[in-house]
């Protein structure tokens, strides 16, 4: 293996042995209690199987047969998860078949960040992981269920779901993926109409068709944003069927990985193997990020990766993402890293080429659990339908198409692309996979927003002139959310395309679908907790460069020191249910330590290290 992979997995051991140790302990002590139906009273379990079916009812009563709890982020506004509507009778069908049941345990919002960008609904989204951490716990809570389905895609529901289920680690939990949509209208082309509208050279109308050309049918945004690397991660984790994640809705190999995915479950459960906590441990969080950044995923994943660790027991930082970026080549090219979408990678080799090539690089631990048993050699391997049988098959052992996948000898780039920004102004990330390296470095003065609202604002007044660096700050999780500011990518472009040079700095977030313009995001402190950026003026003279993962500003220190730390000049955020979250904002950690209200909870908990 690598060294720096040995490294920073064993500073994560480390660092991670009295949470680890206590998470274990707590999942040991859960998996001696009886389960599943087990230790109920004879009314707890008449409660739980009263709507069953009678066959369902007679092995309910069987309390060493296996019951299977689904918990479902379904809904049908979102392309990703309106498949779902059909997988719970799907699933139970497929148990039955082999003596066992399942149930829908509970359900979880979905929310989709492509509707709320930019509105305030949007501020919500961050949070809305936490809360699927907490209504997947309360769906498992019901001691009903020997393994656990989770079938969710999107942004926060996978994050989230994990988060919750890692609770419940003494159980088998599983991944049900539903697949990308088929390609429309190329991404490419998407955002030249979105510049365009931005600019006012395009109708309403013709934003509209274009966008709606794009997002077409059910299934997953085919881009490569948080959702489509979750279920990269999700593989890695060893938690999903290998190369399940991109496989198209509705097709007899979907469906066949569907029925697969509930005989695996029942199968572990009756064997009293490949629970959770011995899949999801410090290798395996490890191997999650540097599929992260080998594909040049989502910056949102350096939250969650964080925020899901702190579940298990296990403290990942952003130092450890930043060490593992400097060896961990770039090997995929997708939209926004490139013009393909997730069914050109695929084609072009998928999940399987990028695991045999991290595998041959020594960038993955082989030797870990996952829930098909020991080794992540078996996510070679691909699946394939022969006479209608699912089968697994040797992956591509060369890319199909070099513009979208390459090996480890020939990479896009030497590194991840991932950045740990610090300075003066404090600690942040930066993701310039997709970023022309003539951009990595502005000096500018900075103009100063409260909200991206502001910022358009000023784009439409044309007061945007010159090279600046925007800052937008009060964006962060205490201030109001961390709401995702992607409705400024195309504003920022088309500075950038006039040749001004622009960056972006802000503790909020961007959408995994930021691109071109650099962006150091998620900044801690923020804020609103008086980081250094409550003390940045109009007109302060800015300097990022990504090279050297600095990010500074030129302010002579008395002055700096003198200043009072500025409040936002935006309201007190109500309406859209903002005001039934004031509990979180409060509770929540900062972008470093995940964002998440658990954090202080878990730390206490498990003994950790904030």
């Amino acid at each position: 293996m690598h060294p720096r992979l040995i490294e920073v997995t064993e500073r994560l051991r480390q660092r991670s042995r009295v949470s680890r140790a206590a998470y274990l302990q707590q999942m040991a002590e859960a998996a001696a209690r009886p389960r599943g139906r087990r230790d109920l009273s004879c009314s707890n379990l008449a409660h739980g199987m009263a709507a069953c079916p009678a066959g369902d009812k007679q092995l309910l009563r069987l309390p060493d047969e296996v019951n299977v709890g689904m918990v479902s982020a379904y809904n049908d506004m979102l392309s990703a998860h309106q498949p779902y509507e059909d997988f719970p009778e799907q699933i139970r069908q497929a148990l039955r078949a082999i003596g066992a049941t399942g149930q829908v345990a509970g359900g979880v919002p979905a929310m989709c960040d492509g509707i709320t960008q930019g509105e305030p609904g949007m501020e919500l989204s961050l949070v809305s992981r936490d809360v699927i951490a907490m209504g997947t716990a309360i769906a498992l809570s019901h001691n009903m269920f020997d393994a656990a389905l989770c079938l969710g895609i999107c942004d926060k529901i996978v994050p989230g779901l994990l988060m919750g289920a890692l609770r419940f680690g003494y159980l088998p939990v599983l991944f049900v993926p539903a697949g990308p949509m088929p390609s429309g209208l190329s991404n490419s082309a998407k955002a030249e109409v979105r510049q365009r509208y931005a600019e006012g050279l395009a109708s309403r109308e013709e934003l509209l068709d274009a966008e709606s050309s794009a997002y077409h049918a059910p299934g997953t945004c085919t881009f490569y944003g948080t959702a489509n690397t979750n279920q990269l991660l999700l593989e890695a984790m060893g938690l999903q069927l290998p190369g399940a994640s991109f496989i198209n809705p509705g097709t007899p190999l979907r469906d066949a990985l569907t029925v697969a995915a509930a005989e695996q479950a029942a199968s572990l459960a009756r064997a009293g193997q490949g629970s959770m906590a011995s899949i999801l441990d410090e290798r395996a969080l490890i191997n999650a990020l540097v599929m992260l950044l080998a594909t040049g995923g989502s910056t949102n994943l350096t939250l969650h990766l964080v925020a899901i660790g702190q579940c298990a027991g296990l403290q990942l930082n952003w130092d450890d993402m930043s060490l593992l970026s400097e060896v961990v080549p770039t090997l995929a090219r997708i939209y926004p890293n490139g013009q393909a979408d997730v069914n050109h990678f695929q084609a072009a080799g998928g999940s399987a080429w990028l695991f045999r090539q991290l595998l041959e690089a020594g960038l993955l631990h082989e030797e870990v659990n996952t829930i098909l048993g020991p080794g992540l050699q078996q996510y070679t391997r691909e699946p394939w339908l022969e006479q209608g049988r699912l089968v697994w098959r040797d992956g591509p052992t060369a890319s199909l198409d070099e513009s979208i996948l390459r090996g480890h000898a020939r990479p896009f780039r030497a590194d991840g692309g991932l950045r740990v920004m610090q300075g003066n102004l404090g600690r942040g990330v930066i993701k310039v996979s997709a970023v022309s390296p003539e951009h990595w470095q502005v000096a500018a003065p900075c103009r100063i927003f409260d909200s991206q609202q502001a910022l358009m604002q000023a784009f439409d007044n044309n007061e945007l002139q010159g090279d600046l660096i925007a800052v937008v700050r009060f964006q962060g999780p205490a201030a109001n959310g961390m709401p995702e500011l992607h409705k400024l990518t195309p504003y920022l472009g088309i500075l950038q395309d006039r040749g001004q040079r622009v960056a972006l700095v802000t503790d909020g977030r961007m959408s995994g679908a930021s691109g071109k313009v650099p962006a150091v995001i998620h900044v801690s402190p923020e804020a609103q907790a008086g980081g250094p950026l409550a003390r940045l003026r109009d007109g302060d003279w800015l300097e990022l460069d990504a090279r050297s993962g600095t990010l500074q500003v030129r302010v002579p220190d008395a002055e700096w020191q003198a200043r009072t730390p500025a409040r936002s000049s935006e309201p007190v955020r109500r309406g859209w249910g903002r005001e039934l979250f004031a509990f979180a904002r409060q509770q929540a950690s900062s972008a470093e330590q995940g964002a998440s209200c658990f954090t202080e909870s878990l730390i206490q908990a498990d003994g950790g290290e904030a």
